[in-house]
């Protein structure tokens, strides 16, 4: 009797410590329900890659987004060297513009077909290895937390920015009343809603994606949260809007006009009904 005492004692507690998770451990319940989200999710999802002449970083930046489950569009911005078959060869679907358009017009193209095709969010990355695909995670997990709930996650990296352009982002903010503070980032989360407005008409007329797409989205009701996320240094080329100083001028004389005519006036007081307003 004390032998199977001992011996049913011992059974009840090796299944009571069954009942208890290690810490940090996952019940496969739990593991089973989370993989089956994250798959869900990055099928619900479309990574749009502006290029331009990235033949040599392109392709593995393709590659590592379709390895995480991703489907990746890769937008030629009328390219003069072999970007589109480097995109193609590693698993995106490639879209060649008849011209360069810029990088902007690049991205809505991405995101048009991304709306055509029915997915739920669409992810723009640089083709110039500067963002890992593999953060994307990262802003979908702040999109889905966010509080109240937002349209649009920009992945920011300030310390990236030379003094400079934290100077030129500080003023940028404080004339348009943006909130985000990587105003450049092009690594960004839209969801249905916000790439709504992103391909629309009214978005085709601007230049950049930074400030005058912030704006437009925010004019248009979207909420914006930012989340900060690891950037590598470029790996080859240089920046296309901060190359010369001409065009550093030009971007922020552009983008201050943007920030003063889109600043919110205050509606006029309608009046009430018999409150012989008018008369």
């Amino acid at each position: 009797m004390n032998e199977d005492n001992a011996r049913a004692a011992a059974h009840l507690h090796a299944h009571e410590r069954s009942l208890v998770a290690p810490k940090g451990a996952i019940p496969p319940s739990a593991r089973e329900t989370k993989i089956r989200h994250l798959r869900s999710r990055r099928s619900d999802t479309l990574v749009v890659i502006p290029a331009r002449n990235e033949a040599a970083d392109v392709g593995d930046v393709v590659r590592r987004a379709r390895s995480l489950g991703y489907d990746v569009v890769v937008v030629d911005d009328g390219s003069t060297d072999d970007t589109a078959r480097a995109a193609g060869e590693s698993g995106a679907v490639v879209l060649r513009l008849p011209f360069r358009a810029g990088a902007w017009i690049a991205m809505q193209t991405g995101v048009r077909l991304g709306l055509r095709r029915g997915y739920r969010f669409a992810v723009t990355l640089d083709a110039d290895g500067q963002h890992d695909p593999a953060a994307i995670e990262k802003l979908a997990l702040a999109y889905e937390r966010a509080q109240p709930a937002c349209n649009v996650v920009v992945g920011s990296c300030v310390s990236r920015a030379s003094h400079g352009r934290r100077i030129a982002w500080r003023f940028l903010r404080r004339l348009g009343s943006l909130g985000v503070r990587d105003l450049t980032s092009g690594y960004r989360l839209y969801d249905r809603t916000a790439m709504t407005v992103a391909a629309s008409g009214e978005a085709t007329l601007l230049e950049y994606q930074d400030v005058g797409v912030l704006l437009l989205l925010m004019e248009s009701g979207c909420r914006i949260t930012e989340v900060d996320i690891p950037m590598a240094p470029r790996r080859s080329g240089k920046s296309r809007v901060f190359e010369s100083w001409p065009k550093v001028i030009y971007y922020l004389v552009y983008s201050a006009m943007l920030c003063t005519s889109k600043r919110r006036l205050p509606r006029p007081s309608r009046a009430r009904p018999g409150s012989g307003a008018g008369t």
